[in-house]
Formats: C-alpha cells, sequence, structure tokens
C-alpha cells in the first residue's frame, strides 16, 4: 500500500511540474502583464516556470517586458509564442522568428508577431514589408522602443 501512496504523489509532483504551454482560454484569460483580456490567437504569449506556474499574456512585447521587470527570475523558464501561420499554437520563443511590421498589428502597438521558421517570417515580409529578428534581437529592440516599458 505504502509503494502505491509513493508511485501516486511522485505523479502528481512530476505533473504539477509541467513546463509545457496550456490552452489560453481565449476571451477569459487576461494578461499577466497589462491586464487586457487575451482575445488574438495570433499574438498570445505564454510562460511556463520551473515549477510549472503559467503566466499568459495577450501579446509578445507583454511578455517581454515582464520578463525585464524581474531580471533572472525567468532564466530557467519556458518560453512559448503563438505562432501566427497557426493561430493558438505555442511554439518555443527562443527559437522562433520575428517580424515587427507597420502593415501587421499586434494588441499592444509593436506591431511584432512571431513565426516558426525564418522562411516564413520572409514570405510575410516579402508581402507586407517590415523587418525580420531573432528571439535575442527582439528583446533589445522592444526594450529600446517600446512604450510598454515601466
Amino acid at each position: 500500500m505504502q509503494k502505491y501512496a509513493i508511485i501516486i504523489l511522485y505523479c502528481l509532483a512530476v505533473a504539477a511540474c509541467d513546463k509545457s504551454a496550456k490552452p489560453i482560454a481565449y476571451g477569459e484569460d487576461q494578461c499577466d502583464f497589462c491586464s487586457m483580456s487575451i482575445v488574438q490567437k495570433t499574438h498570445s504569449a505564454q510562460l511556463v516556470t520551473e515549477k510549472g506556474k503559467q503566466y499568459k499574456f495577450d501579446a509578445i512585447e507583454c511578455m517581454v517586458n515582464y520578463i525585464k521587470e524581474e531580471p533572472g527570475k525567468f532564466e530557467e523558464a519556458n518560453l512559448f509564442v503563438a505562432n501566427y501561420n497557426q493561430p493558438g499554437k505555442m511554439i518555443p520563443a527562443e527559437q522562433s522568428t520575428y517580424l515587427i511590421s507597420e502593415n501587421l498589428a499586434s494588441p499592444m502597438g509593436a506591431n511584432l508577431t512571431a513565426f516558426v521558421s525564418s522562411a516564413e517570417a520572409k514570405a510575410v515580409q516579402t508581402k507586407l514589408g517590415g523587418q525580420v529578428y531573432t528571439w535575442y534581437e527582439i528583446k533589445e529592440v522592444i526594450h529600446k522602443n517600446n512604450p510598454l516599458n515601466h
């Protein structure tokens, strides 16, 4: 009997530390940075801590700014962004490619959109203009130019 209790506790501990993205309840969940409702499946983002705590954002720039407010706190967190070409599907933020284009608005005005590959981002850039960035570049751009910075 004790063996089963240990197995159950182990399973609960593992489940509690799940670092995968959980579904966002669009139209119900609020952004953990700006408190706006999360409604656009094409621009949302998520941060999942080491212990599995979920933070949800209505825009990628909100997540970038949230992380900036607590330097070092989220170094081990998993970061996810919505794939513009598959709305609502979360992809790893650090491996994604980003486009800032005035012709592709995002909820908080940074005109920032994520793509699963540079080829997809460049295809949209060809149609709509703008500049393509990596995750590390986009963090610098947002920190320098975003009016949401506190």
